[in-house]
């Protein structure tokens, strides 16, 4: 049995044909429309009708970063997509004639590594994305959490920090503003600016601009052995692993699953965020830590869990 996932993002749509096995096997791409519904939807619309030559499917998943309402179907709201209160699933399945749900995206990828990657034979998953932003997905006794309006798994905005980082939510002291690319960046560049010597090498590989300091540029002098750029990821890990700590103290997870693109930098964010979780959890003397692994699913997550969620 097939079905197809798509993985909306702010640039491209990313489309593919999954198999119950969770192998994907055809794929397509589209650019993102971003700034109208209906141009996104028709090349939704496009991407499905292209896969749908020579494959007999079921249904189709759409994960959207947002926040899409409990009934599967409707996203209120998206920050960096012009969605407002949208009924997405009742457009698109007028366009495209099948069954179609949708799936915020970090849910989507919580999925998929709960089903295929990761966290495979766990009862209990927490995933935390750390990317531009901070994503998260819950799985407890093998069931999605999506909440009472479906905006559960939301802890890139727990705060972490009273009136600490102004948030784009429009709080402040999210933990997102201490754990995501964004805060790693931002971090180095304060630091470059006071002239911090550690800075020094990674002023140095951005050309001598401050302003062209990136996420990816600190994650490779990290895993070249620059101390400073170490000491950023570092950083960031700790927070992870502190933001992490209260998490499970609620949720009590099996695994905690680590994605998005910050954790190319592997051991060196994961062993801060496990000793950082380790030192704040509650009740640590009577309990087993709970083991953080890197997310196995890569780029295809979106599209998998989005596809298995449909079918």
């Amino acid at each position: 049995m097939l079905s197809i996932g798509v993985d909306i993002g702010g640039t491209k749509i990313a489309a593919g044909v999954v198999d119950e096995e969770g192998t994907i096997v055809a794929t397509t791409t589209r650019s993102t429309p971003a700034t109208d519904p209906e141009l996104i939807e028709a090349a939704v619309a496009e991407a499905v009708a292209e896969l749908r030559t020579g494959h007999d499917v079921v249904g189709v998943g759409v994960g959207a970063a947002g926040f899409v309402g409990s009934d599967r179907r409707t996203i209120n709201f998206a920050a960096n997509l012009s969605w407002r209160h949208r009924p997405l699933a009742d457009e698109l399945e007028q366009l495209i004639g099948l069954p179609v749900i949708v799936e915020n995206d970090a849910n989507a990828a919580g999925w998929a590594e709960y089903r295929f990657g990761a966290a495979r034979g766990a009862s209990h998953m927490l995933m935390l994305t750390v990317g531009t932003g901070l994503g998260g997905a819950i799985v407890l006794d093998g069931r999605l959490v999506r909440g009472a309006a479906g905006f559960a798994g939301e802890v890139a905005h727990m705060i972490a920090v009273p009136d600490g980082q102004w948030c784009g939510c429009g709080n402040r002291g999210c933990l997102e503003q201490y754990t995501a690319g964004t805060a790693l960046v931002r971090t180095a560049k304060r630091r470059a600016a006071t002239g911090d010597p550690a800075m020094g090498p990674l002023v140095q590989a951005a050309g001598g601009a401050k302003k062209e300091i990136d996420g990816p540029l600190i994650t490779h002098l990290a895993q070249q052995g620059d101390p400073g750029a170490r000491e950023l990821i570092a950083e960031l890990g700790r927070w992870l692993g502190f933001g992490t700590a209260s998490i499970c103290s609620l949720l009590d997870p099996d695994v905690i699953v680590v994605g998005g693109g910050v954790v190319a930098a592997g051991d060196l964010l994961l062993d801060p965020a496990r000793e950082s979780y380790a030192a704040h959890l509650t009740a640590r003397a009577h309990r087993e830590l709970t083991p953080f692994v890197p997310a196995a699913m890569g780029n295809r997550a979106g599209i998998v869990g989005a596809a298995d969620l449909a079918r």
